[in-house]
């Protein structure tokens, strides 16, 4: 006989029962666990063994109501919140609050959850989305996401984190929602509206590590790994002995965010730290769950992950001996335009810096499969020419890579204004999944910086030494832009830099890079809505395409850049409705002759020039077609279609 798989799916955390709550811990090596509720009159309950479940502890009580606190003495210790804790209204190291889940009323439900290929992706920290800096003065921003045309938010983590600033990355309790944010009833608010107005909501969540402060974990059992680090502190336990309860943590997590808050998305980060050597990789279960729930609820839910591998076993079919994830983060897309427009090569930067990089991630996915890293001092990546383009996010800016710059520099600040929206149609006009950080869209100037509200003072100081560290493969605190020290994470006066400015998306220039997104995002709809269909992308990393060469050349050759030339990348796509040629000139030399570098470019119609005047461009610029002779300015992108499908775009 055939035995039944283990470990089974277990609910864990609190519950509301017909008579009262239910309470679940794992706690695998504990002889006793005591449940208390600080401010009742009820007295201590001594939780059971669960006989069919090694591990678990239970316990039921009658007389608590949304909003009472409690917490768990293990083995006569010291009263520790609720590792699965739906609420810390006091904050990490307090007591845990009942949430009563069905209180809420939720007036979207008939929203439909989105496919990859629908997906444009907007990061944002609540924090510093806001000067309020909560999920209610988000709720009041949302329209403007609406009309620019982004189709998700992609919300950076809210589990409880210590104090009442931080990136989210340093959370501990991975099923509470931030108190200062507004807590449980604030964030289903906030998706609830998202829903109203048609966006999905993705959130970020940290299955690699917990923080440091207020982190509890390890009272109730053997939830890290000695075995493995992370850049962080130690890794979790997801293959050692007892790891079954650590994975059944975390994959109940991911369906507790499913469940009671109506998210549509994960995003995992840094999984390339998720040390797993089982047979069974955590990630693959953590699939597996999702698409069991998917059958009973019918809501399907995807999952994208944040990896510097390049490796498609993420995003691969479980045939195939994938996860099975829906997507994941490209790197070396966002690397290799960073590096070719602001010429940084330290760092991670250093295995970039060419067009030809851009060109690769954009015909292939990544730039490096398997080829020779000066950075990692190892072969780099496997080919991920077999998946689709919507299984790559491709970014300009994020969090991290905004944030961990000294100065929190964003792109439109280190490159300028023409070359950050000949950028932006890069990222756009291209069937990849795209990803836009809060204030891209109108070019904020204001830094994003790295800040924290540690209560440790140990735990600042490690944080500020840590930074100063981490900048150390980098020379951007010797250049005379930026300053020689980054700045205090734990002084809030670093935070308050961080807001966005909300105002100057009708000021000037800003209100024109604002417009120009808008464009951008309305061609891409239209664009890759065509018959549900993606287009066969391929590169021409321009070099002279004299009227000789051939279509079939045309579109599947590499050619070097010609001198004159040097700076300028041309994308040829097909659609069922028609034909499509995105030119960028990244070079300060304007390209007069299109004719003579692309020969089927004269007979196109031009449908988007970034240097037009309506986008902020230089107004004594003639662009477009005149006497059947193209015109690219410098740093700008030119878009071109042929008849039928510029009928259509236009």
């Amino acid at each position: 006989m055939r035995r039944e798989r283990f470990p089974h799916p277990v609910p864990i955390g609190p519950s509301r029962t017909a008579d009262g709550w239910s309470f679940t811990v794992w706690a695998p090596l504990a002889s006793s666990l005591v449940l208390e509720l600080p401010g009742s009159d009820l007295d201590p309950v001594d939780m059971r063994p669960d006989a069919e479940e090694p591990g678990y502890w239970r316990a039921e009580i009658e007389g608590l109501s949304a909003g009472s606190l409690y917490g768990f003495r293990v083995d006569r210790g010291p009263l520790r919140p609720d590792p699965a804790s739906h609420f810390q209204p006091l904050g990490v190291h307090e007591p845990s609050a009942l949430v009563d889940h069905e209180a809420f009323h939720w007036r979207n439900l008939a929203f439909k959850p989105l496919t990859m290929g629908e997906v444009i992706l907007y990061e944002l920290h609540i924090g510093a989305f806001t000067q309020e800096g909560s999920f209610q003065a988000a709720i009041a921003r949302l329209d403007d996401l609406a009309e620019l045309g982004v189709t998700a938010v992609e919300v950076m983590p809210v589990a409880q984190f210590p104090g009442e600033r931080n990136w989210g990355y340093d959370g501990v309790h991975p099923y509470a929602t931030q108190n200062s944010y507004g807590g449980p009833q604030g964030f289903k608010a906030f998706v609830d509206a998202c829903h109203g107005r048609g966006l999905a909501v993705m959130l970020d969540v940290v299955y690699n590590h917990l923080g440091p402060e207020g982190n509890y974990l390890a009272d109730f059992g053997p939830y890290f790994s000695a075995r493995y680090t992370t850049p962080w502190g130690l890794a979790l336990n997801f293959d050692g002995p007892h790891s079954d309860g650590v994975r059944n943590f975390f994959v109940q997590n991911a369906l507790f965010w499913f469940r009671h808050y109506r998210i549509d998305g994960l995003r995992l980060d840094a999984v390339h730290s998720i040390h797993d050597e089982g047979p069974h990789h955590f990630l693959r279960e953590l699939a597996e769950a999702r698409d069991v729930f998917a059958q009973e609820t019918g809501r399907r839910h995807l999952l994208m992950a944040e990896s510097h591998l390049n490796s498609p076993r993420l995003v691969e079919v479980y045939a195939q001996n994938g996860l099975g994830l829906d997507a994941m983060w490209s790197d070396d897309f966002h690397h290799s335009v960073h590096a070719f427009l602001t010429g940084e090569r330290e760092g991670y930067y250093q295995d970039h810096g060419s067009l030809e990089h851009v060109a690769d991630t954009l015909e292939h996915g990544f730039a490096y499969e398997g080829q020779l890293s000066a950075y990692w001092k190892r072969a780099q990546g496997v080919s991920g020419r077999h998946l689709p383009p919507q299984a790559f996010i491709n970014f300009l800016q994020t969090h991290d890579m905004t944030g961990n710059r000294a100065g929190g520099e964003r792109l439109s600040t280190l490159i300028g204004f023409e070359l950050a929206k000949a950028a932006a149609a890069l990222l756009l006009l291209t069937p990849y999944t795209p990803l836009l950080f809060m204030g891209e869209e109108y070019a904020e100037n204001n830094p994003f910086l790295y800040f924290v509200s540690h209560g440790d003072h140990g735990l600042v100081e490690a944080v500020r030494n840590g930074r100063k560290r981490e900048f150390a493969d980098f020379a951007w605190n010797k250049s005379p832009a930026e300053s020689s020290e980054p700045a205090d994470p734990q002084d809030e006066e670093t935070f308050q830099r961080s807001k966005l400015d909300w105002d100057k998306r009708w000021q000037g220039l800003h209100a024109r890079m604002l417009a120009f997104y808008r464009e951008c995002i309305r061609l891409r709809k239209l664009l890759f809505t065509l018959a549900n269909t993606s287009p066969h992308v391929d590169k021409i990393s321009a070099g002279t395409f004299g009227p000789d060469t051939d279509a079939a050349e045309l579109k599947h050759g590499l050619r070097a850049l010609a001198t004159d030339q040097a700076g300028v990348l041309a994308l040829d796509m097909h659609f069922q409705a028609g034909h499509l040629l995105v030119i960028f000139n990244f070079s300060a030399t304007p390209l007069d002759r299109l004719d003579s570098l692309l020969p089927r470019a004269p007979f196109m119609t031009e449908v988007l020039s970034s240097a037009d005047a309506r986008w902020g461009g230089p107004e004594d610029i003639i662009t477009g077609r005149t006497e059947n002779i193209l015109y690219c300015p410098p740093a700008s992108a030119l878009v071109l279609a042929d008849e039928r499908l510029a009928s259509y775009l236009m």
